[in-house]
This record gives structure tokens, C-alpha cells and sequence, in this order.
């Protein structure tokens, strides 16, 4: 004979019904889903709803919401949920006390089962409940990750149908708490992340305004000291040299205003910098072409100072007569930023050597610019008049999209 005991082992080792096993893994298969959304979704109000939704799916029920800690009202907000009346979400609001089962869970910290609210004598019913009807309802703790020891809110889901939540239920409901405190804590490891690079970004804008500025004023001194200098040459190698801190300046007035931090746009800084020129050749023509693709700061600087050299050379030696046009280029040509400088003017002097050393200051800058960009530079000659100078640049770049 089998004991009272046997029996009761016999029983508590019966396996569950077919309908109770499809229902723990059609729970377990929710869970899941929701642990991808939860690590791949951004939208942090997204999550809460999808939260919402999967947990009454999960447990058959028509309602379910998110609840979350106000501390400066202390009160449970309404953030999110599924069956309630318009006007609900993000207005309506709970009682933190313990004498509602929300406000008992998120005191206590543990989930709270209510199968018969109706004839409840441990709480009472929130007045949103009995406006909807709910006979039943489970309640559990979202233990987040934010700043000091608040937890984030709870988890409830409810019914108006008899029956009964049981503890497997509960632990369900756990599980998506639980899923849901980690996902808080992204989104709020997102945001300090976020605010530490818009300070960063600020400060660097900032910095590149100040160095423009004090270069602006560098170039306005050398201006002047030009402008008295009796030496023609002294004047003229101090009006290269502003013009060289000039364009410097212009690079960080780019990089200060730019959309990204850190980079240039080729096309908007090289339209600026042929105006530039433009303004110091008169009688002369530029016409100048880019393609638009981002450069970091340390090529931008080297890149607009070469053009500056070169297009300044066309000015002192290509036109005599002081009339002509000056081609400029800067094009990206098999995985290659391709500048160009031409002009039509008298050309290059016989035996013109940009590797001998005893070339002049200004291609010696070029030579280094160059060998600074990691580039190549050709000069190119033939049986039409003018110079044309084609510089290969291994350029690391962004492209705009």
C-alpha cells in the first residue's frame, strides 16, 4: 500500500498538463524576445511599451503597465501599458504606500499576487483598477540602475477575468523586471556617455574658436609690421607668413562651426579658401572645385597651406601682365585626394628642379607640406605654356553623407 506520503511525493511528481507546458514556453519564449529588443532597441519609451505588450501576452490578460518612481512627488507614474483608457499613460498616477499593491511591491521589494482584489484585506484597490474593473493582479519590483538606492518603478499586470496568478507567474513577471532594470541601465550609461561628449565636443569647439581668434590677431599684427617694413623683401615674406597663420586660422573657424567635431568639409573649405585668394589677385581669376568629403584637422591644416603656397606662386610668377586664371582642383581619384593647380601664364623657369635644393622658400614649404601628407607632387610640362602641379594624397577621410 501506498502512504499518505507516497501519495502526496506521487503528486507533487506529476509532470504538467500539455495546455501548462505550451504556457511555460510560450513565457520562456517571450522572455527572450524581449531580452533582444531590450539590448538592440535605443528607444528607451519603446522598450516599456514592447514590455507591456509581451507580459500581457505572456499571461493572457488584456492589461499591463509600467509604473515608474517620481521621487519629488512620490508617486508611481503611469509610463506605459496596454488596455487602459486614453488618457492614462504618463497622467495617471499611484499611491507609493503600502497599502496599494504597486505601492507595497516597490516598498517591499516583493511581488505581490492579489487574485480577488474585490475581497482584498491586504490593500486597497486603486481607483484605476475599479474604473476598469480589475479583479486581479500581480505586482513586481523593477530594480534599476540609476543613480542612489530607488529602484525604477513596477511591473503589473492585471485582469478582469476570474482565475488565478500563481508564483510561476510571478517569477515570468521577474524575469521581464528584471530584463527591463538592465536596459535602464544602458540608457542611463547611454545618456552620462552622451552629456560626457557633448562637453567634450563643446570644450574642442571651443578651444578651435579661441586658437582661431588668437590667430586672427597674429595675422592682423603681421599685417602691420608689413605694411612699415622698408624692405621690400621683409615686406613680402611677412605678408606670405600672414597669409600662411591665415589660412591655419581658417582651418579652426571650420572645425569650431563644423557638423562634426574634429573634421572639415573639403568642398566648403576649399570654396572659402580660393575667396580668399581671390581677394589678393586682382586682375587674376581662380576657379576652384572639390568634392565634398570630410578631412580631420591634421590633413585640412597641411592640405589648405599647400594650396596656399601654390596658388600664391601662380599669383607672384605665372601672369606678369597681371591678368589670368588659375585652375584648382581637389578630387577624390582611385582611393586618392587628387589636388591640382594650373595655370596658362608664362611657365616654369628652363631646368626648373622642385627637388634641388636651391629652389625657392615657398616650394621647399610645398616639398614639406607634401612630404608631411605622406603625398606625391609632379610637376607637369609640356609644349603648352603654364605650370600645372598634380598632388597625390593618401588622405585618411570621412566621407559626407
Amino acid at each position: 500500500m501506498t502512504s499518505d506520503v507516497g501519495r502526496e511525493q506521487l503528486l507533487s511528481a506529476t509532470p504538467p498538463s500539455r495546455d501548462e507546458l505550451s504556457y511555460r514556453l510560450e513565457q520562456q519564449s517571450l522572455l527572450g524576445d524581449f531580452g533582444r529588443i531590450a539590448m538592440l532597441t535605443r528607444d528607451f519609451t519603446l522598450i516599456l511599451q514592447r514590455a507591456t505588450e509581451l507580459c500581457a501576452q505572456g499571461l493572457r490578460v488584456r492589461f499591463a503597465k509600467v509604473l515608474e518612481f517620481l521621487p519629488d512627488e512620490k508617486r508611481l507614474m503611469v509610463r506605459a501599458g496596454v488596455g487602459w483608457a486614453p488618457g492614462t499613460i504618463n497622467i495617471v498616477s499611484l499611491s507609493t504606500d503600502t497599502g496599494s499593491p504597486a505601492g507595497y511591491a516597490y516598498q517591499t521589494g516583493k511581488s505581490v499576487i492579489s487574485n480577488h482584489l474585490e475581497a482584498e484585506t491586504r490593500f486597497r484597490t486603486p481607483q484605476l483598477l475599479a474604473d476598469h474593473g480589475i479583479r486581479r493582479a500581480i505586482n513586481v519590483l523593477i530594480e534599476r540602475g540609476a543613480e542612489g538606492n530607488q529602484s525604477f518603478g513596477v511591473l503589473e499586470v492585471d485582469s478582469t477575468d476570474p482565475g488565478e496568478f500563481d508564483e510561476a507567474d510571478a517569477h515570468f513577471l521577474a524575469g521581464f523586471a528584471s530584463l527591463l532594470g538592465i536596459a535602464i541601465e544602458r540608457q542611463q550609461a547611454d545618456a552620462k556617455l552622451q552629456k560626457a561628449l557633448e562637453h567634450q565636443e563643446l570644450l574642442t569647439r571651443e578651444m578651435s574658436h579661441r586658437v582661431k581668434n588668437s590667430l586672427t590677431s597674429v595675422v592682423g599684427l603681421l599685417r602691420v609690421q608689413a605694411r612699415s617694413a622698408q624692405s621690400e623683401e621683409v615686406r613680402n615674406a611677412l605678408d606670405d607668413a600672414s597669409a600662411r597663420v591665415e589660412t591655419i586660422a581658417q582651418v579652426h573657424d571650420h572645425l569650431w562651426r563644423g557638423s562634426q567635431i574634429g573634421f572639415v568639409d573639403l568642398e566648403d573649405f576649399m570654396t572659402e579658401l580660393c575667396k580668399k585668394l581671390k581677394g589678393a589677385t586682382e586682375g587674376l581669376s581662380l576657379h576652384c572645385h572639390a568634392d565634398s568629403m570630410l578631412l580631420s584637422a591634421d590633413h585640412a591644416i597641411p592640405l589648405g597651406l599647400l594650396v596656399n603656397e601654390l596658388v600664391t606662386n601662380a599669383v607672384k610668377y605665372a601672369y606678369p601682365e597681371g591678368k589670368g586664371a588659375i585652375e584648382i582642383s581637389a578630387r577624390e581619384i582611385e582611393g586618392q585626394l587628387r589636388l591640382e593647380v594650373s595655370d596658362q601664364g608664362i611657365g616654369l623657369p628652363d631646368g626648373f628642379d622642385i627637388d634641388q635644393p636651391r629652389t625657392s622658400l615657398g616650394f621647399k614649404v610645398v616639398k614639406g607640406l607634401v612630404g608631411q601628407l605622406q603625398g606625391h607632387i609632379a610637376v607637369v610640362t609640356g609644349a603648352t605654356k603654364g605650370a600645372r602641379f598634380l598632388v597625390n594624397l593618401p588622405i585618411l577621410r570621412k566621407k559626407v553623407i
